[in-house]
C-alpha cells in the first residue's frame, strides 16, 4: 500500500466510539495458549529474550543503524504530524528513533522496559540538546498520568515485543481519536548480488548448532511482511499507509561483531558458540582486501489510524 492518504470516510470509520479505555470490542484471540490458559512457549521466550538487550546498552547506540530520514518523514507526512505533537514511543531502546523525532520539534514520551537503556536514551538526548521524557516502565502495565492522550504512537524495532493479544488494544488506550499507530523493524535483508558473507558463514552457525530453522524464508528487500491485515483484525486501526526502505551499511569485523552482540540470539549464546563464530568473523574478513562486509537493512513502516 503506497504512503499516501486514504479519504476521510474511510478512516474515520468508529473514531467517536468510546472514550479512553472503552475500545469497541476486539476479535476473538488468535494467540496460541498451552492447555489451562497458561502461555505458550513463544511467549515465555518473547518476556525472557525483550530484556536480553539492556545487556547490550554501552553497544546499542553505535552499533545499531540509524533510520532512514525519508521514513521519519513519510511517517510525519502521513500522520499529519505537526511541531508540538505529543508522541508516544514503546520500547525506545538508547533513542535510535527518538532523536531524529525530537529533532523534528515534537514532544515525546518513552517507555522503557530496560535501566540501562532508559538512561543511555536520556544521555543521548541531553548530548543532542534536545528533551524527550524516558520512563523506565513495561509498556503493557503503564499508565499515562492524568489519562493524557497522545497523536502517536510509535515503536521502532520493538511491535514485536509486545504482547501480541493486548498490543493494538494498549495503543489505541492512549490515542486521541483520529490518532495515529506507526510501527517498524530495522531487520537484515538480502538483495541479489548482495555480500556473499551472510551465506557462506551459515556453516558456522550450523555447526554451533545456531542454524536456520527448516522453512525460514529469505528476506528480501521490499518484500518484508506486511503486518495490515493483522492490524485491521484488531478492530481498532484502519491501515493509511505501509511503505519498505531498504539501506545499506559497511562494517569492519569488530563493528560487525559489536552488531551481532546487541542481537538477542547472540546475547543468549553460550560463550564457546561466540568464540567459535567471532573468531570465524575475524578470519573471514581479515582475507577479505578490503576487511569489510556490506549488510544490507530492511524496514516496513506501517501507519494506521485510530477507529
Amino acid at each position: 500500500m503506497a504512503c499516501g492518504l486514504r479519504a476521510p470516510g474511510t478512516v474515520n470509520r468508529m473514531e467517536t466510539s468510546g472514550r479512553r479505555g472503552s475500545p469497541p470490542p476486539a476479535p476473538a484471540k488468535t494467540t496460541r495458549q498451552r492447555a489451562g490458559g497458561g502461555a505458550d512457549l513463544a511467549d515465555v521466550d518473547r518476556e525472557r529474550l525483550r530484556e536480553t538487550f539492556n545487556q547490550a546498552a554501552g553497544l546499542y547506540q553505535r552499533a545499531r543503524p540509524e533510520y532512514p530520514d525519508e521514513l521519519f518523514d513519510d511517517l510525519i507526512r502521513v500522520a499529519g504530524l505537526v511541531p508540538g505533537a505529543r508522541l508516544l514511543e514503546v520500547g525506545c531502546a538508547t533513542g535510535k528513533a527518538t532523536v531524529p523525532l525530537a529533532r523534528r520539534g515534537f514532544r515525546i514520551t518513552c517507555v522503557e522496559l530496560g535501566p540501562e537503556l532508559a538512561a543511555a536514551a536520556r544521555r543521548n538526548l541531553h548530548e543532542a540538546g534536545l528533551g524527550a521524557e524516558v520512563i523506565e516502565a513495561n509498556f503493557e502495565e503503564w499508565q499515562p498520568p492524568g489519562g493524557e492522550l497522545f497523536d502517536l504512537v510509535y515503536a521502532a524495532t520493538a511491535w514485536h515485543w509486545i504482547d501480541p493479544a493486548r498490543r493494538y488494544r494498549l495503543a489505541w488506550q492512549v490515542l486521541r481519536p483520529g490518532g495515529h499507530l506507526a510501527f517498524w523493524d530495522g531487520t537484515h535483508v538480502l538483495p541479489d548480488g548482495g555480500d556473499p558473507f551472510f551465506d557462506e558463514i551459515q556453516e558456522v552457525y550450523e555447526e554451533i548448532g545456531e542454524g536456520l530453522p527448516p522453512g525460514a524464508v529469505r528476506p528480501v528487500p521490499g518484500q518484508l511482511t506486511d503486518m495490515s491485515a493483522d492490524i485491521e483484525a484488531s478492530g481498532l486501526f484502519s491501515v493509511v499507509c505501509v511503505r519498505q526502505y531498504d539501506w545499506e551499511r559497511v562494517y569492519d569485523a569488530e563493528g560487525y561483531i559489536e552488531l551481532l552482540d546487541t542481537f538477542s540470539g547472540h546475547i543468549e549464546m553460550a560463550p564457546w558458540q561466540r568464540d567459535r563464530l567471532y573468531g570465524e568473523i575475524r578470519r573471514r574478513l581479515a582475507g577479505r582486501p578490503s576487511g569489510t562486509l556490506r549488510r544490507h537493512w530492511g524496514a516496513a513502516l506501517h501507519v494506521a489510524r485510530r477507529r
